[in-house]
């Protein structure tokens, strides 16, 4: 990657917008995509995820779509192999990188650490399990005192997932709760080494609202119940990333009966408002600063100030 490579980023939150002016923006400057959506690793994951149609991903190259069966889970560390590779194939042919999609832990790994490198062995696991099943969470965290005094004001020691996670990571590395931190921060890779260019698209909440509304409308048209049942039939319910996906997990209790079609759309809707809703909040706390734009009505970005 040269030095004068910059990865460009476009995140909002769903029915934002992001898809065609991603496409814009790569078309213009002669771009590639690659996808930080998490649900649209998945194949067959198509109506409900609003997935780039087929004429749109002849527009513009997309990477990291279609990656893998839907009863198969991705995880965040091979994203990031992924990612990098698909970083340095498109900036080999010269070509401009665009990241776009609003999974937010995905798009954190082009920021900053996500991927904890400590190894914990089924042993060790089994060991703390055994502890905690003797002496609850007091003798699990005695035990991680006595290894890693530091750990006190820095793990929550009344919660035993917390704490036994921390037990843990410092059996595997023979290292403290402070090292271990300091040993994830410090971590380097393409991605959070590549200089950032950061463009958040936003709306007003009553028009974000509609658009919800209108999507979910016509993902129920294109026909998301059929496409659900037959994701039924591959295994999803064995993903629970996949399985519990608003519009998927709302479709699959309809399809066992849970909620009629008419309740159907309501409650996609609301847990996609409530979504949205999460997305601002994380996308205002956790990402650093970057050019926002907010869109009214049908009115397009000027993709020349996209990132300007």
């Amino acid at each position: 990657m040269s030095q004068s490579q910059i990865i460009h980023v476009l995140t909002g939150c769903t029915a934002v917008g992001k898809t065609e002016t991603a496409l814009r923006w790569a078309e213009a400057n002669d771009a590639e995509i690659v996808n930080c959506d998490s649900l649209l690793f998945y194949r067959g994951m198509n109506v409900g995820t609003a997935k780039p149609s087929a004429e749109e991903l002849e527009r513009v190259p997309h990477h990291l779509i279609d990656l893998m069966p839907v009863d198969q889970q991705m995880d965040v560390g091979r994203y990031v192999e992924l990612a990098i590779e698909a970083v340095r194939d498109i900036s080999s042919r010269g070509k401009q990188v665009l990241v776009t999609g609003g999974s937010g832990f995905y798009l954190k790994a082009f920021f900053g650490p996500v991927v904890d490198e400590v190894q914990v062995s089924d042993e060790i696991r089994t060991e703390v399990a055994q502890l905690e099943a003797e002496s609850g969470v007091v003798g699990i965290a005695m035990r991680l005192e006595d290894l890693s005094p530091d750990c006190v004001g820095q793990v929550d020691l009344n919660n035993p997932r917390r704490v036994a996670r921390a037990l843990e990571r410092c059996l595997a590395s023979g290292l403290t709760v402070t090292e271990l931190k300091k040993r994830f921060a410090e971590q380097r890779n393409l991605l959070i080494d590549s200089e950032k260019c950061l463009a958040v698209l936003e709306r007003d909440k009553g028009e974000l609202a509609e658009r919800i509304s209108q999507r979910i409308g016509l993902m129920l048209e294109a026909g998301l119940v059929a496409e659900v049942s037959g994701l039924l039939e591959a295994g999803i319910e064995s993903n629970s990333s996949a399985a519990t996906a608003i519009g998927y997990r709302e479709t699959i209790a309809h399809l066992k009966g849970d909620l009629s079609l008419e309740q159907l759309s309501e409650s996609i809707a609301t847990n996609t408002r409530r979504l949205a809703k999460k997305q601002r909040t994380w996308f205002r706390g956790q990402l650093p600063k970057g050019k926002v734009h907010f869109l009214e009505g049908n009115l397009e970005v000027d993709v020349g100030e996209l990132f300007g």
